[in-house]
């Protein structure tokens, strides 16, 4: 999209010096005293906002690896409980029918990811007690008013602040493929924590306490990376629709945090539900729900990234050539 511009701009040829009418640079020593002024406090709130993130991190992971130094079997429970999540992730980079995204990009986006998901768990650690005072529809508000969509909005988050800005982000499914990197890290994180707080709380053996969570987790992980690609795929079509740019990010935000809410709520009901009709155990009813449900919401964004895949095939075969993308910027428009 176009800049837009003035109406003496527009008017004017390109001799007149506009500068202070209709156009501005930084050019007298207040400009520079302005522009660097406002350089510093937009790179300084991001490296508050870096440094605040770095240092929850640090101690929300004190225990992890303390634990990891003691048993170091656990370092590799962690590893494992990623790995269907990294898996799925991998399976929509492969998805991306366009081009390869920058392996920097990529590993910035999954640490990025890593730092702001402690955001999300100081938030649900704070609201969670308020929550828990409202009889009988606390917890479910809890899910679908908190942990959904703080849990969403800070894995978009770490999309947006970085790979999103860059000229690789060129095409819609680049979004899912980020946001796929950024729900991988956020799994990461949250299964270290889960796994090291059950094995440090543990009573009949660090082994068997590790096998249990880590299953648990390594099922839980795989919805992380589905959520946050559907909302990143909502992103990627903002990038490219800059008037309907906001109702986008919104409208992939809701959608994934309300499957985010949905599996939360359900997750502790339905095994349930299932073990009092069927005689079966309740970790096989657990076990079947999750994967039922992950393969209900993975089909939702299957088929995006399928119309999307056939859709570029079908443009490309009329050319033979790979379409150039048209880049139309979510941020207001620079000079």
């Amino acid at each position: 999209m176009k800049r837009q511009r003035d109406p003496v701009e527009r008017a004017s040829d390109e001799s007149t010096d506009l500068y202070d009418v209709s156009t501005w640079e930084p050019r007298s020593i207040l400009d520079l005293l302005a522009y660097t002024i406002y350089s510093g406090i937009s790179y300084g709130l991001r490296a508050i906002v870096l440094f605040v993130a770095v240092a929850i991190t640090l101690a929300l992971l004190v225990q992890p690896v303390r634990l990891a130094l003691e048993e170091p079997f656990l370092g590799v429970f962690f590893g494992l409980s990623v790995v269907p999540a990294a898996l799925l992730a991998g399976f929509i980079w492969y998805s991306d029918i366009t081009t390869n995204e920058p392996l920097g990009l990529l590993v910035a986006t999954f640490l990025l990811s890593v730092l702001f998901a402690t955001f999300a768990a100081v938030v649900n650690s704070f609201a969670q007690p308020y929550f828990r005072a409202i009889p009988f529809v606390g917890a479910v508000l809890f899910f679908y008013l908190i942990v959904g969509p703080v849990e969403e909005a800070v894995k978009l988050l770490a999309v947006r602040v970085f790979a999103y800005r860059s000229d690789s982000f060129n095409a819609v499914i680049d979004g899912a493929v980020y946001g796929a990197v950024a729900g991988l890290g956020f799994a990461a994180i949250e299964n270290a924590i889960y796994i090291a707080g059950t094995v440090a709380q543990t009573e009949t053996g660090v082994f068997t306490a590790a096998t249990g969570i880590t299953t648990v987790r390594a099922l839980v992980g795989p919805g992380h990376v589905i959520y946050s690609a559907t909302a990143g795929y909502y992103l990627g079509l903002a990038k490219f629709n800059r008037q309907y740019a906001g109702p986008l990010v919104v409208k992939g935000l809701l959608v994934a945090a309300i499957i985010h809410g949905t599996y939360n709520v359900t997750v502790g009901i339905v095994p349930e539900l299932i073990v009092s009709v069927y005689p079966v155990s309740f970790g096989l009813a657990f076990v079947g729900y999750v994967i039922l449900y992950d393969l209900t919401v993975a089909y939702y964004l299957y088929r995006k990234l399928a119309r999307y895949r056939r859709t570029f095939r079908d443009v490309r075969d009329g050319t033979g050539e790979m379409p150039s993308p048209e880049l139309v910027e979510f941020d207001p428009p620079r000079r």
